[in-house]
């Protein structure tokens, strides 16, 4: 009986957690894609590629 509860409720929680991750990402992603003073990534076009990575 708890098993019928308590892995329905698991997996819908963990699904809503993701979900929630995703969309925070996506946010946070877009948003340093329309700053004009982030650093350049080193796989960018017009950066250095022996530079330390802009996540670093």
């Amino acid at each position: 009986m708890f098993a019928d509860l308590f892995l329905p409720i698991l997996s819908f929680g963990t699904l809503l957690a993701a979900l929630i991750f995703v969309f925070w990402s996506r946010r946070s992603t877009q948003a340093r894609m329309k700053d004009d003073d982030a650093p350049k990534s080193t796989l960018a076009s017009d950066k250095d590629s022996r530079g330390t990575p802009a996540d670093v």
